[in-house]
């Protein structure tokens, strides 16, 4: 299994919200594959299967057979919605991600990234 991701939901405490915090053990890449940049389009890999769960979501890649795990349903607003936005963030804006917490949800995203679970979306569109 690899590409694991976790960021944490945020928690309520009686001193207020919990900091957030993101864990990943992103794949071993060699490929010469583009840069994460935020500032860009992205959306799923068309061979990628997302399946809601309850703590988040499985994504599942049909074509390197990585397995992730979205642990936070937040993340996974995002990942659903990157490709009805001009870039990553302004799909984390719209899914109530404000840009001050926003590097732990661009961090995960990159590990997706980079484990070809996202592509960028004219890398999409010309396939």
């Amino acid at each position: 299994m690899r590409g694991l991701l976790t960021v944490g939901a945020p928690a309520q405490g009686l001193d207020g919200p919990a900091p957030q915090r993101a864990v990943t053990r992103p794949a071993s890449s060699t490929s010469g594959r583009d840069e994460f940049d935020p500032d860009r389009a992205w959306r799923l890999h068309p061979q990628v299967a997302v399946r809601p769960e309850s703590f988040g979501a499985l994504l599942y890649h049909f074509g390197t057979r990585k397995l992730s795990f979205l642990k936070n349903r937040t993340i996974l607003a995002v990942v659903q919605s990157l490709a009805d936005y001009p870039d990553v963030r302004t799909a984390c804006r719209a899914a109530g991600v404000a840009d001050s917490q926003q590097q732990p949800y661009l961090h995960a995203l990159g590990v997706l990234a980079g484990s070809q679970m996202l592509v960028q979306a004219e890398a999409t569109e010309a396939a």
